[in-house]
């Protein structure tokens, strides 16, 4: 059991992070009457996290490396401004052991796990070591503290292709997949440079990349009372380049049976460490639905939201309640998730050149609105896509009683989305979003790079696929025909709108 100090009191959050992340906290504490202190490199002066703060302190140059890195400018920009709380957000700082060991230190709250969760489960090989005692099905590979030439050698030994990842990765930061052993060297040089670039930290290991697999998730919440619960899983297969750009909750590809076995393995997982606040255990799953053990996220997910639309759970607020000490409001007993989210990536870069990003100022933006439709986004018109952090715009979600109207809502609120000044992903979810193949469920981790084309979709979809598509689309069909059918028309007339108001207009004169 964690021995962490019960009931203790959370007045004032400084967020350490910046952009939609920094601005979605703000909003949850302040829903909970917390002040908040916001933090901001020179490049972020503007910046929404900082309007929205109560306060808000210049922590260095725009290189993350001299501001959103600095962990004792954080801890002091803390104590200036009497924070009793800092949250990490997700990147930078949010699972470095060392960073929450400082802020524990210091005699603030961390809102997210211990120091020593973090660095088991922050390190994917202590990680692997973690779980495998629990009997947890890991992806073969080779651990890290390895020369270049031990993981050659071990490459050879696994057999191409590998999948080469950092040590402190997150993000698809760090990882290289290697078809041919000619490539491997070269790919561990460029994937170490990343690491040290993006975490500090160059240290790498290799794993099995398993072809035609899916990427799959669940949520953990546990609190300081011994409570570990899942919230379900979210489908993040569709990523380019190791990197993420759509997500689903729950994943069409997932049975009652195999959801069961998942959600216990990953509740295993976090109760192997002791594991308090929120998580993600990340898997690979084949086509024989036969699932691997990835790593342990010891933080806040950028897809979260998806999981909050399905459950209608405030995963923020659960954070800063469980720091607080208190038991998280959800149960397994009673949670259920009902309903489909989607959430598209709305990045900075040119879909149709490669995905080259795109900086410069967002001259005009207009967000879409309506039913089912959530938008978390920290630019707006006049705002600076710069060149030192991540390309992200915004996320865009949509929710719906099932899939199909989740797809409809996000397909409408897509072509809502007005984004001018920068080249944007937008094009590419929308062409996604009219894919046969992502329509009827039918892709991996691979399908945008190897099967997805921006001019044409797709490729030619496969017998199965068209099968699968048809058989949707009947159904769809036939259920607008019911309702049609319970619709009573109103009486015919043989003028149009456009006459009858001419009419009543003279009548009336």
């Amino acid at each position: 059991m964690p021995t962490e100090p019960l009931g203790r009191n959370i007045q004032k959050v400084l967020i350490a992070n910046r952009g939609e992340i920094a601005v979605r906290i703000i909003r949850a504490c302040r829903d909970l009457g917390l002040g908040t202190v916001a933090v901001y490199s020179d490049a972020d002066r503007r910046a929404l996290h900082v309007r929205y703060a109560d306060e808000a302190i210049n922590i260095g140059a725009p290189a993350p490396r001299e501001s959103y890195l600095r962990m004792a400018k954080i801890i002091d920009a803390a104590r200036r401004t009497g924070a009793d709380a800092i949250h990490p957000g997700y990147g930078f700082l949010a699972e470095n052991a060392e960073f929450a060991g400082m802020v524990g230190e210091a005699g603030m709250i961390f809102i997210g796990p211990s120091p020593e969760a973090i660095s088991i489960m922050g390190d994917k090989h202590s990680a692997r070591e973690a779980v495998r005692r629990n009997g947890v099905p890991l992806v073969p590979g080779a651990p890290a503290g390895l020369s270049d030439d031990e993981l050659i050698n071990a490459a050879h030994q696994i057999g191409f292709p590998i999948m080469v990842k950092a040590v402190a990765g997150g993000g698809g930061k760090g990882m290289r997949p290697v078809y041919k052993a000619e490539d491997f060297a070269s790919a561990l040089r460029t994937a170490r440079a990343e690491a040290e670039s993006a975490f500090g930290n160059g240290d790498l290991y290799i794993e099995k990349l398993l072809v035609g697999a899916r990427h799959i998730e669940f949520q953990i919440l546990a609190d300081h009372h011994g409570n570990t619960i899942h919230l379900g899983e979210r489908e993040c297969s569709i990523q380019r380049r190791n990197q993420k750009l759509v997500e689903e909750a729950p994943s069409v590809f997932m049975d009652d049976e195999l959801r069961e076995r998942m959600g216990n393995m990953a509740i295993a997982a976090a109760q192997s460490v002791n594991y308090v606040n929120a998580g993600t255990i990340e898997c690979m799953v084949d086509k024989d639905k036969n699932f691997y053990f990835l790593e342990m996220n010891t933080r806040l997910q950028v897809e979260h939201p998806v999981t909050e639309l399905v459950t209608g759970i405030d995963l923020v607020k659960e954070q800063i309640r469980i720091a607080r000490g208190r038991r998280m409001t959800p149960t397994a007993s009673v949670l259920k998730p009902q309903g489909w989210a989607i959430e598209c990536r709305i990045n900075a870069e040119d879909p149709y050149n490669n995905f080259i990003p795109s900086i410069g100022t967002i001259t005009t933006t207009i967000t879409p609105k309506g039913p089912g439709v959530r938008v978390d986004s920290s630019v707006y018109s006049g705002y600076e896509i710069t060149p030192y952090y991540d390309s992200m715009i915004a996320k865009l979600i949509t929710y719906g009683e099932t899939r199909n109207m989740a797809m409809a809502r996000m397909r409408r609120a897509l072509s809502e989305y007005v984004i001018m000044g920068v080249r944007h992903n937008i094009p590419f979810h929308i062409n996604l979003m009219n894919s046969v193949s992502f329509m009827a469920g039918q892709f991996d981790t691979r399908f945008v790079e190897e099967r997805f084309n921006m001019r044409t979709y797709e490729a030619d979809p496969t017998e199965t696929e068209l099968e699968t598509v048809a058989i949707a689309a009947t159904i769809h069909a036939h259920r607008k025909r019911q309702l049609a059918s319970q619709v009573v028309a109103p009486a015919e007339r043989d003028t149009s709108n456009w006459k009858w108001v001419g009419r009543y207009e003279r009548i009336h004169r």
